[in-house]
This record gives structure tokens, C-alpha cells and sequence, in this order.
């Protein structure tokens, strides 16, 4: 069975919460709660409707506010890494943090250089941020010109997507968050039909699927 993990608020009504684990910032893990935020739980409903067979995989490093910090999210992405043979195919991160932190960065070097597949939420413009910036990481936002079954490539590992989500609302579920579940979605299928694919693999079936190319062009008024 494919296997996606998420790493966000937890697992919703329809998950596996015995196989979640909760990751504090000193690096311990205890078992997840139940998701507090609904974000985790729109996450991989958006993830489960491209792939139904998905088995997912809940990481929580949020509690009852969108907040995290890289010590946290380093702690599940090592995790997934222990797991060796039975490491997710794909690894969805709907965050983004401001700020390049030396374990952030390890943990997905580590993980990259194994051939793992991740995927982190990036703005379309702006500033970078992490773990979407850093190299290997396939870099996610919303596409406005993306229906449910586009793709759109922004950058050489920077792809758009759908995001106009029921579940779009607080919590910051905002477009970067749902585009990134969305291209994980792409890649749990993909792979559900193809097998494992390594990270330029995977790029290079995003890049393949693209139908917008470059940036959104936004029209003036007046």
C-alpha cells in the first residue's frame, strides 16, 4: 500500500491514530492527538481524494494554534527517516517557516539524499521559506489557473496547483498549504501506478504533466 506522511495538526476522524506519533522540540515523540486545528484533516482529505488508496501517515507538530518551529518538524521528518524500507513515498509539509535552521535543513538533507520524496508549502512570490527553499524539496503553492486535475510549473522543483478547497478557510489553510497536499496528491498517484520514485524522478513527472508554465500573469484594473 502507498503510504503518504503528513506532517501537521494530526489525524482527523478518518485516520489511523494509532499509527500517529505528536513530536515535541526537544525531539521526543508521544502519541498524537486528535487533530485540533481541522488543517491535518483537510490536508489528507485532499491527499485521499487524488490517491483513495493512501494509507497516510499523521506527524503532528501542531497543537491548537498553526504554530510550529523547526525543532519539531526536524523530530517527524526523522522519524519517517527511521522507518527505512517502510518510509512514506511521499512526505507532504503544508508549512512553511520564515527562518533556514541547521536541523530543519539536516533532516531533509538526509532524507534527500536518500531518495525520499518531500513536499513543503511555498508562496508563489515573496520571500523563500523553509523547508520549501531548501534544494531537493519540491516547492508547492495554489494556482488559481489549476483545476483539480492541473498542474502548473513555476520554477525548476516550484509547481502550482488546485486549491480551491471546501475546507479553505482559518487555520491557514491558505493557497500554499492546499496547493502542497494537492501535489502530493499528484505523486501518491503517480506512484500508486509507477512505484517509488526518487526526487528528480518526481520532479521531472510533475514537469512532465505541467500545462501552465511560469507564473500567474495578474490583470490590472482601470
Amino acid at each position: 500500500m502507498l503510504r503518504v506522511g503528513v506532517i501537521d495538526s494530526g489525524p482527523g476522524p478518518e485516520d489511523q491514530a494509532e499509527d500517529a506519533r505528536a513530536f515535541m522540540a526537544d525531539g521526543s515523540a508521544v502519541p498524537a492527538l486528535p487533530d485540533r486545528l481541522g488543517h491535518g484533516t483537510a490536508v489528507a482529505a485532499i491527499i485521499r481524494r487524488a490517491c483513495p488508496g493512501a494509507a497516510i501517515i499523521h506527524a503532528q507538530v501542531f497543537d491548537d494554534r498553526p504554530v510550529t518551529s523547526a525543532l519539531r518538524v526536524a523530530a517527524a521528518l526523522r522519524w519517517f527517516a527511521a522507518m527505512g524500507a517502510a518510509r512514506p513515498e511521499v512526505i507532504c509539509m503544508s508549512l512553511g517557516l520564515s527562518a533556514d535552521r541547521a536541523p530543519l535543513r539536516r533532516a531533509c538533507e538526509a532524507l534527500v539524499a536518500g531518495g525520499a520524496v518531500l513536499v513543503a508549502a511555498h508562496p508563489a512570490r515573496g520571500a523563500p521559506c523553509f523547508p520549501a527553499a531548501y534544494p531537493g524539496v519540491i516547492a508547492a503553492t495554489g494556482d488559481a489557473r489549476c483545476g483539480w486535475d492541473d498542474l502548473s510549473q513555476l520554477g525548476p522543483a516550484l509547481f502550482g496547483a488546485w486549491c480551491n478547497s471546501p475546507e479553505h478557510g482559518p487555520s491557514g489553510m491558505g493557497g500554499a498549504s492546499l496547493g502542497a497536499a494537492r501535489i502530493a496528491g499528484h505523486l501518491a498517484a503517480i506512484m500508486a501506478r509507477t512505484g517509488r520514485l526518487d526526487g528528480p524522478a518526481a520532479i521531472a513527472a510533475l514537469a512532465a504533466r505541467a500545462v501552465h508554465h511560469g507564473p500567474e500573469r495578474k490583470r490590472g484594473h482601470g
